[in-house]
């Protein structure tokens, strides 16, 4: 007599969102990624207070 592997009686399936929320964000970060050629950088002037802090340790640490 053959031995049956035995089997446990357990379904594995995949959550709908476990597949919808991965597709989700990689559509997200790839029109972040296409659509990125279209962004002009912001003159000094148009700098953000945190944008002009971090250019000033910038600054401050490279000779």
């Amino acid at each position: 007599m053959a031995a049956r592997p035995h089997r446990s009686g357990m379904d594995v399936r995949l959550r709908w969102w476990a597949v919808a929320l991965p597709a989700a964000a990689f559509a997200a970060l790839l029109m972040l990624l296409v659509s990125g050629g279209d962004a002009d950088a912001a003159t000094p002037d148009e700098r953000q207070p945190v944008g002009r802090l971090i250019q000033h340790i910038h600054d401050s640490l490279m000779p």
